[in-house]
């Protein structure tokens, strides 16, 4: 597919980008890689070198890869090149302009060099036609091409040609029509892999009749779901009961009103259509959350390694000695900071297994005094600003026997940091934010500030996206606290004193002291 005569323009308005592009052409077999800054300079290229594939990102200054995909194909020296457009973008719309377009493949950021792969494939194979400037929109959006609504499918039972034809006449102008003339054929029809949306079934057929064939669909996996219309001479009460619990959803007399029974089929045939597209909307979107939750995880896995070098940096040069005392200072909170990153990045996995129901606690001793010290620490710099008074206090015991915590390390990190975090900027300037830490069977920390809590917000507190007087608030802070802490057979409460016009947030955890003595009792 490649070879070292195969010519590629990589266009990007990030260098970094067109360095990655250009590193996974190279180790695929390309030695002829041309590289552009915006669509406009690519367009220059083009007009006056040889390209066989340009590989665009969409979202550049002075040119997107959209209005660069427009002039390729509006013209007829350029049209037929493989396009292969990168985005970060995924939205149904901007993916039908793609198409309209005329481009080769879409790739979706991140991606890895075996995607490139797959996508080089599906855009040298695609045979693109010239698309007239004239007829390419950028405002509004274009719409796709005009795809043939989808036809639903009738099957007519009947074991009479004259009624077959006189009932698939009726339809064949708005549905596909099938027929059988037994029930044995009729079965093998919808137990196969492309079964009619609906059925018409007489009742008196030889060998197989229509109750017998409702009774053998029931009980099939691929067919049961099959509305079906019985049409029958058969008038008898018991007749049209037995129909309906056989799961008929109406009974026809014969001789037919063909009006009626258009009627019948067309609304019938609108239920499931609108059943149909449900189900579909409903995967299309469980598809795109995997895919996020896919791109998600490789963001995490990308975003590891450059924060990991920066954490290293941090530690060789205090380990590096020569620092003035404020320096030294600021490294730690750089560090610091650089972990509580990471800690982030391994959180929102985490939390996504515990809202799924499938995250596993893996109990281990806290040390609560230098996890709260750092975090107290950091505070009082960040937000110096504000005047605030931040307080630690730690029980007497500490002197002597640490207090610790039965949890995740990271876990209680991430719920204590934000909790302190909107403490602090909930807290007035000049105001006093305090942290107490109490043992006993149970460990409970106190983070108490001002104001209270909005009385109206309040059974709100802990909702997910729910925020108050946060510019810019995510809604997940104190949502993501309660669950880390329920998932560390932990409690976090709001308590709210009007009188002293104070907010308080008791998170409860196990103790690890505790849990020795029952053990040891058992």
């Amino acid at each position: 597919m490649i070879t070292e005569q195969t010519v590629f323009l990589v266009v990007d308005d990030a260098d970094s980008m067109r360095r990655i592009n250009s590193s996974q052409l190279t180790r695929l077999g390309a030695r002829q890689i041309l590289l552009a800054n915006n669509g406009l300079e690519a367009l220059k290229i083009l007009e006056s070198r040889h390209v066989d594939v340009v590989i665009s990102d969409w979202n550049m200054p002075v040119m997107s890869g959209l209005d660069l995909l427009h002039r390729v194909r509006s013209s007829e020296s350029l049209a037929h090149l493989p396009f292969i457009m990168i985005t970060a973008e995924c939205e149904r719309d901007q993916v039908n302009q793609l198409i309209a377009s005329g481009v080769s493949s879409i790739l979706v950021k991140p991606y890895n060099s075996q995607d490139l792969v797959q996508h080089l494939g599906r855009a040298m194979r695609h045979r693109p036609q010239p698309i007239p400037v004239a007829a390419v929109q950028v405002e509004p959006a274009p719409l796709p091409a005009k795809v043939e609504p989808r036809r639903p499918t009738l099957l007519v039972v009947d074991d009479m040609p004259d009624n077959l034809s006189l009932i698939a006449g009726l339809f064949r102008d708005d549905y596909r029509v099938r027929v059988a003339q037994d029930g044995n054929a009729a079965l093998a029809i919808c137990t196969s892999d492309d079964p009619p949306d609906l059925l018409l079934l007489d009742v008196m057929m030889p060998n197989m009749d229509g109750f017998e064939l409702a009774s053998q669909l029931r009980s099939h996996p691929r067919a049961s779901h099959i509305p079906l219309i019985f049409i029958t001479a058969m008038t008898e009460p018991e007749a049209r009961q037995r129909g309906l619990e056989l799961g008929a959803v109406d009974f026809v007399s014969k001789p037919i009103d063909p009006h009626l029974l258009r009627l019948r089929v067309s609304n019938l045939l609108r239920h499931v259509e609108r059943h149909c597209q449900v189900q579909a909307d409903y995967n299309e979107q469980l598809e795109l959350a995997r895919l996020r939750e896919e791109i998600e995880q490789i963001a995490r896995h990308d975003l590891k390694a450059p924060l990991s070098g920066i954490l290293g940096l941090a530690q060789g040069l205090l380990e590096g000695g020569n620092l003035l005392p404020g320096q030294e200072r600021m490294l730690w909170l750089l560090e610091d900071s650089g972990q509580q990153v990471l800690n982030m990045l391994e959180l929102s996995a985490v939390l996504h297994r515990i809202e799924t129901g499938r995250f596993k606690l893996q109990p281990a001793c806290v040390e609560l005094a230098p996890l709260l010290g750092s975090m107290v620490e950091a505070a009082r710099m960040t937000y110096q600003a504000k005047s605030l008074v931040i307080e630690l206090s730690l029980p007497e015991s500490e002197q002597g026997e640490p207090a610790q915590a039965l949890g995740d390390r990271m876990l209680c990190y991430s719920l204590l940091n934000n909790l302190l975090k909107n403490a602090c900027e909930a807290a007035p300037e000049g105001s006093r934010v305090r942290v107490a830490v109490e043992v006993g069977e149970q460990i409970n920390i106190r983070l108490e500030n001002q104001p209270a809590v909005a009385e109206a917000f309040r059974p709100h507190f802990f909702d997910k996206y729910s925020s108050l007087g946060k510019k810019n608030g995510s809604g997940l802070g104190t949502y993501s606290a309660k669950k880390l802490a329920l998932a560390q057979d932990g409690a976090l409460e709001l308590q709210v004193d009007d009188a002293q016009d104070t907010t308080c947030l008791l998170l409860t955890l196990p103790c690890l002291g505790h849990e020795l003595l029952l053990e040891c009792a058992s």
